[in-house]
């Protein structure tokens, strides 16, 4: 059976739009990471908000009026302090989310929609999908898991955060079970960087 013109021009024109995200250390960076090294569109949310944060005045006014003026040091968003505002405090995480992830999915789907001038798929880097509630969003989730123990070790070998601080901003996130009842495609990763690219390759593979 041949297959008709129509179906042909649809499958040109079709696009994807793939989320990457999972717990704090995960993988979900080097998984990625990889990718992007493939000559695929990787946008990250969070360098997003961190521009958003850092560069946009009504922004930055809202959060000096939420959690003080203290949150900035010359004209700087200071990390530290927004951190221990935040991350042991659900009150005040919402605050923040309520404030910064409407302007995040905005410019998430004006460089979606840029980026699809040349591509056919584009991913999203992003720990927060389902936290934002923007799942729908997307036509593929792909979440890359690992045990509690092992992403504790290598967050603290990386130097990111101390053991509290893991455990506190794990806490925030919504729990890796409940992730994987939501994703449509999951890696484990609790062994080799090389074991993960193969996985990803796996996911390029399919989505092709």
């Amino acid at each position: 059976m041949g297959i008709c013109p129509f179906s042909i021009l649809f499958l040109q024109v079709n696009k994807i739009r793939a989320a990457i995200t999972g717990s704090i250390g995960s993988g979900k960076s080097t998984f990625a990471n990889y990718i992007a090294s493939k000559d695929y569109v990787v946008i990250n949310a969070d360098d997003i908000s961190k521009d958003i944060l850092s560069f946009d005045e009504k922004i930055k006014k809202k959060i000096i009026k939420e959690f003080g003026s203290n949150s900035y040091n010359d004209g700087k968003l200071n990390k530290k302090f927004i951190a221990a505002q935040v991350f042991s405090n659900p009150v005040n995480l919402n605050k923040l989310n309520s404030i910064l992830h409407p302007q995040v999915v905005q410019k998430i789907d004006s460089l979606i929609e840029e980026k699809y001038k040349d591509k056919k798929i584009v991913f999203i880097e992003s720990a927060l999908i389902y936290e934002a509630d923007i799942g729908k969003k997307f036509d593929y989730v792909v979440l890359v898991t690992a045990d509690f123990n092992i992403r504790l070790k290598r967050s603290v070998a990386n130097g990111k955060f101390t053991e509290d601080d893991f455990i506190n901003r794990d806490k925030s996130q919504i729990p890796q079970e409940e992730k994987e009842k939501r994703a449509d495609f999951i890696f484990s990763n609790n062994g080799s960087k090389k074991d993960l690219i193969k996985k990803a390759d796996l996911l390029l593979l399919t989505l092709n």
